[in-house]
């Protein structure tokens, strides 16, 4: 294609926001039937059964794998989307997420090879880190620099629905296989199918992100010469006030997701007693809170600023955070509205997320400097945030869980307080 050809060419918002949605949906429907699996499947079939407490947090341990291996993927994925392009990149790592996802469905379990068994496990769960590394900065990129003035954070929440979708087709086929297959068959062969069928949406994707074009924004920067060497270096360099508050903005969200699905799924179905299809049901249900409040969000944050929207949502977070302990240890409405309440300040949140990461960074350096933003606040608020909580309820009460989730609020809140409205921004000419 010529210059003047790909200067020309424009994707039209049905297809950008297609584009966008389909593949975080595929994304993090992959990262949750993994979470999902590590608190039902993988503590009895991929570690030695003889204690089942510490089987839980070896599989929880697996789990916080991909969070280290994220910032990686940002490194590498986000090298090549800024001096490649957006949409190549993008097709990588779908295949690379997609590719681990499969491969699981497949392993052998520890009674047929042992230690070997966890290892690959870690293995292929590092891949899927990888991948969605890559995955989510450059949808969101996608999406916010194809955005016309006025409604970037609009594009940008598209592919932040990806989590609940993702998070309900997740939930729904391990509910669904719960329901229909009897606890033999389920961990003999029925936790594999969510893996395996993922390779249907897979390539549903590919064909999805291969009919794009490249986001105009960045190819005004190719045709002003503007990119750099080393992003990673030039991100380091040039943005290190930028990479720290935006990691911190983004830590809350995190603590508070996976507060709600990972831990709340572990504990419900322990110490709480609920039976695996009760608290998926539940969960299920509280999570189309979070899908309705994600478009709620991001409108918010088109008319009143990113900053401003977020700073009164991370107070509320803090709020909620003093209360979780009460709401979540107080019987079946307790559970319901403890939940409801934190996904829905969890679309909140995440709805705008996107928009104001990527608006931090210029062009020449935005896919490295937002996916590594994003996925160090998933080191810092996801990655062991499961098995800490875990752990701190256990030994002090579930109380000691929400003030963990406030004080993670208030780290994200006094970074906001510290970082710029990006609302007027031009990213055309963001240096």
């Amino acid at each position: 294609m010529s210059q003047s050809q790909s200067t020309t060419a424009r994707n039209s918002p049905s297809r950008v926001l297609l584009a966008s949605l389909v593949g975080t949906t595929i994304e993090f429907f992959d990262f949750y039937i993994y979470a999902t699996a590590a608190v039902l499947v993988f503590p009895k079939l991929f570690f030695p059964a003889s204690d089942p407490t510490s089987a839980t947090l070896q599989s929880l341990a697996t789990f916080a794998i991909a969070f280290f291996a994220r910032p990686i993927g940002s490194a590498l994925f986000g090298h090549f989307g800024d001096r490649i392009g957006r949409k190549a990149t993008l097709v990588a790592a779908l295949l690379t997420m997609g590719g681990s996802t499969v491969v699981i469905g497949l392993l052998p379990t520890y009674e047929s090879i042992g230690v070997l068994a966890p290892a690959l496990l870690a293995l292929c769960r590092f891949g899927q880190g990888l991948g969605l590394g890559g995955e989510w900065g450059g949808a969101v990129l996608l999406a916010t620099e194809n955005a016309p003035p006025g409604k970037r954070a609009w594009y940008g929440m598209f592919p932040q629905l990806g989590a609940p979708l993702g998070f309900l087709c997740s939930g729904g086929i391990f509910l669904l296989l719960s329901e229909t297959l009897s606890d033999a068959q389920f961990f003999s062969y029925g936790w594999r199918i969510p893996f395996v069928a993922s390779s249907v949406l897979v390539i549903f994707g590919l064909y999805v992100r291969l009919q794009i074009t490249e986001t105009p924004v960045f190819q005004q920067a190719l045709d002003r010469h503007e990119r750099v060497r080393v992003p990673m270096l030039a991100v380091l360099r040039d943005h290190p006030r930028e990479l720290v508050l935006g990691t911190l903005v983004a830590v809350a969200t995190f603590v508070l997701f996976y507060l709600m699905t990972v831990f709340a799924l572990s504990w419900g179905t322990s110490a709480l007693g609920y039976a695996r299809p009760t608290f998926l049901m539940i969960q299920l249900f509280a999570i189309l809170f979070f899908a309705a409040t994600i478009p709620l969000s991001a409108k918010l944050a088109d008319r009143y600023g990113r900053r401003f929207s977020l700073i009164w949502i991370s107070a509320a977070i803090v709020i909620y955070g003093l209360g979780f302990g009460a709401l979540f240890g107080g019987g079946d409405k307790g559970v319901v509205l403890a939940l409801t309440v934190g996904l829905a300040l969890m679309g909140l949140t995440y709805g705008p997320l996107g928009t104001i990461l990527s608006e931090l960074f210029p062009t020449s350096v935005r896919y490295t400097g937002s996916s590594l933003t994003f996925n160090l606040a998933g080191i810092v608020g996801a990655s062991l945030a499961p098995y800490i909580a875990t752990s701190l309820a256990t030994h002090y009460g579930l109380s000691s869980v929400g003030y963990y989730l406030s004080g993670a609020a208030l780290l994200t809140l006094v970074a906001l307080l510290l970082t710029r409205e990006t609302k007027d921004e031009d990213l055309a000419k963001l240096e």
